[in-house]
Parts: C-alpha cells; structure tokens; sequence
C-alpha cells in the first residue's frame, strides 16, 4: 500500500484548509441543486394505488398519514431475491439500517414509508430479525395499476417524492441510482476517511484495499468475524 506523504501538523492543517474550500464547493453546489429541486413542476397522480399495511388495506392517499408530504423507498423485500425468506435484498437492508427516529421528518409536515412486495407477514417477520421499526407497506395490484411499475422502481430500487393538496396528489422528485447514496451515512463516514469505501471502482492510490462493489455487502446480521 503506498500511503501518502507524513507531514508536520502545520503543513497538514494546510493542506485541509485548501480541502475545506473544496468542501465548500460541494456544499453550495448541493444547496443549489435542492434549490432547483424545490422549483421542480409537479405532475398529478390520477391512478389509484393499493398497498396492504398493518391494518389492512390503505391508499397512496393514506401512506401520507394526514402530513402533506410523503417519500416512498421501494425496498426488495420480495420473494426471490437473494437471502429469501430470511432477508430481503442486501442492498436495500443496508438502507434500511440507516432509518432513524422519524420525528424528525414528520416535524416537517413529512411521511417516510418503504414498500415492498412481499407480504404483510414476511415483511413484519424480516423488520422483527433485523431492528426495523419504519413503517412498511406491501404493493399490490389496485384498480388502476402497480405503484412500482408505473413509478419506475418495478426492477430496481428507487425513492419517490409526493405532496398533496387536499386529496390530490402529485409528484414532485425520484431519486435512483447513486442518488439514495446520501440516505445512507456508512457511505458518508467511509468517504472523509483516508482508504475511503475501499471498493474497486474508487479512484485510491496503488495498493489501497479495494473489493468489487456489492461483494462486502452483507446483512448486519450476518457479517463474518469482529463486525
């Protein structure tokens, strides 16, 4: 492993100082793309969606829980994946490890729910396993069409925004991709740290520990050794 230079502290706090501007950057860089995000037109939702919860069956109307704003986080907790019926997809678990005191969000006239495909049943067994207490809906077929098909998160994860004005609904913003890195903050810990993610695709120099992405990803319930 070829690690970088070991300087005085005056010559390192130095080198952070012309970081920081850097990180600056990036901070008004993401303040004006959520800028941009909140000037974004709306389109209406004119389908009704089904979902089965806790207590039966409830509407996309009803996820929102009277708050006027509503992110759904289509996780595959579904039959087939792999680590089925045990888990749910590992990349979506590692997510939804990361899902905190929802206090927060709601003080803010905002609802987070996950939804999935697989059943009430499987869904309660996996969330008992693994510590999840979030709220999480089954999708199912409703009058007029599958909530995941038609919002772009059938095949792959995906995070939808809504609002409502009365008992209309829009939606406003979909995050895929990378993009849900940031509701993730074991991504954000390893990046400030100097071997990073430690994944193959990084740009580290010449013999920094470095895995296929995905391949170190387990369940928190199944790491192997002192985890």
């Amino acid at each position: 492993m070829q690690n970088p230079p070991v300087v005085p502290a005056a010559e390192w706090q130095a080198a952070l100082q012309e970081m920081l501007v850097k990180e600056k950057e990036l901070t008004r860089a993401r303040d004006e793309l959520a800028a941009q995000r909140r000037r974004m037109p709306w389109t209406a939702v004119q389908k009704r969606y089904t979902f089965d919860g806790p207590e039966g069956a409830v509407s996309l109307l009803d996820l929102f829980g009277g708050r006027r704003q509503l992110i759904v986080y289509r996780a595959f907790v579904d039959p087939g994946v792999h680590g089925w019926p045990e888990h749910g997809c590992v990349g979506c678990s590692l997510m939804a490890d990361h899902i905190g005191n929802l206090a927060h969000l709601n003080a803010r006239d905002t609802t987070l729910v996950y939804a999935s495909r697989g059943s009430q049943a499987d869904i309660t067994r996996i969330k008992a396993r693994m510590g999840w207490s979030h709220p999480w809906y089954t999708i199912v077929p409703g009058p007029d069409g599958v909530f995941d098909a038609d919002f772009g998160v059938d095949e792959w994860h995906g995070t939808n925004a809504f609002i409502r004005d009365g008992d209309q609904v829009f939606r406003t913003y979909f995050i895929n991709g990378r993009g849900d890195e940031a509701f993730v903050n074991t991504w954000n810990f390893l990046d400030m740290t100097a071997l990073g993610r430690q994944e193959s695709w990084e740009d580290s120099p010449p013999g920094y520990p470095q895995t296929k992405p995905y391949q170190w990803w387990s369940w928190h319930d199944s790491y192997i050794g002192d985890h």
